[in-house]
């Protein structure tokens, strides 16, 4: 009996690498086979991709086709056999884009940026990997689909330089990890969207030359990380809303409000909130009143434009302590007396505009 049972014992043990190999054969094989499959699938989206294409004018695509491994193809970037990467900004490519790149759900970077493309925007809600979209100057036409915003780990959106109309999709304030948005030069109408506060990352925020309507919300002040804050060609009115310099705002470089329909006066304490502010930007409005003393505390501006507005009184002499200032255009308003002494201390001054005022004597 005991015989019988080392007997068997022994078989299987004869026979446990063998199974072992076994399993491992399949598994490689199955493993293997996924593999195929998923790059299969890929490879179909960016084919249909490249069908949708009607002009290749620099031959940007050559290379791919079925005979080159997808992971070579011009522009195509891989990550354990997937495609995550389509980057073919300024190709020389016409056509529309292919809603087939809607199934690289693996898919983080989409730059087809400064081509021709032509049509509506693809659907895009099923890259929920997607970080990094651009498809700025192009000649995209429609809306802004809703369904964008399904794409929860956006982090950057340049839509910018087509011709999209509409308005911004409300449910934008769902991208909670969006950095920057930039959606200039198209033609969006609408109000700014309140939501947008939930995107509490936002660093640029550029809707510049489109044809908003309304006040500038007062969740424009509520981003903490604020850089660039670009609203200038549109059709806003109201005032400057106070969120946005009762606060530090301390990250803010560049803030672009010209040619809209924005007025009312400048609190006395506007200049001390920017600290950082380099680009202050608020000509071909409507603003009245006194130019705030408290811009010349703003040491690193270099770019001061209020031209064209209806500001009165004297040039604040605080300006002299702006040493970084390149250009200080104050033409077209209503200022009157002598040009500040302390203008005349400017090292970094290149260009100074005070024409179309009421102003005596000359520059310092």
């Amino acid at each position: 009996m005991a015989i019988s049972q080392a007997a068997r014992l022994a078989t299987m043990l004869m026979l446990l690498p063998l199974l072992l190999i076994s399993c491992g054969i399949g598994s490689i094989l199955c493993s293997s086979m996924t593999t195929v499959h998923d790059n299969s699938t890929d490879m179909i989206s960016l084919l249909d991709f490249k069908r949708a294409i009607t002009n290749d004018s620099r031959q940007a695509l050559t290379s791919w086709h079925t005979s080159v491994p997808l992971c070579s193809w011009e522009g195509v970037h891989c990550s354990s056999g997937r495609v995550t990467k389509l980057y073919l900004r300024q190709r020389g490519l016409f056509g529309r884009i292919s809603s087939s790149l809607g199934n690289l759900t693996f898919l983080r970077t989409l730059d087809l940026s400064k081509n021709g493309f032509t049509g509506e925007l693809p659907p895009l809600n099923r890259l929920h990997r997607l970080e990094y979209l651009d498809l700025g100057k192009n000649s995209l036409r429609g809306t802004i689909p809703d369904t964008l915003t399904n794409c929860s780990k956006l982090r950057s959106l340049d839509l910018s330089a087509n011709l999209l109309m509409g308005e911004i999709p409300l449910g934008i304030g769902r991208l909670s990890n969006l950095r920057k948005v930039w959606l200039s030069s198209n033609n969006i109408t609408g109000t700014i969207p309140p939501s947008l506060r939930n995107n509490s990352q936002l660093e640029d925020v550029v809707l510049t030359d489109n044809r908003f309507m309304g006040i500038i919300p007062d969740e424009m002040g509520s981003f903490p990380s604020l850089v660039y804050l670009g609203l200038a060609g549109n059709m806003l009115s109201g005032g400057i809303p106070e969120t946005l310099y009762k606060y530090n705002q301390s990250s803010l470089q560049y803030l672009y409000l010209y040619s809209n329909m924005l007025g009312k006066t400048l609190p006395s304490n506007f200049g001390d909130t920017f600290p950082d502010l380099e680009h202050l930007c608020l000509d071909n409005n409507n603003f009245e009143g006194h130019l705030p003393a408290s811009l010349g505390n703003i040491s690193g501006l270099r770019l001061l434009n209020v031209s064209s507005n209806n500001f009165i009184g004297q040039v604040p002499g605080s300006f002299g302590n702006l040493v970084q200032l390149e250009y200080l255009i104050l033409q077209r308003n209503n200022f009157w007396g002598f040009l500040p002494i302390e203008l005349g201390g400017l090292k970094q001054l290149t260009h100074l505009d005070m024409s179309d005022n009421n102003l005596r004597g000359g520059v310092p």
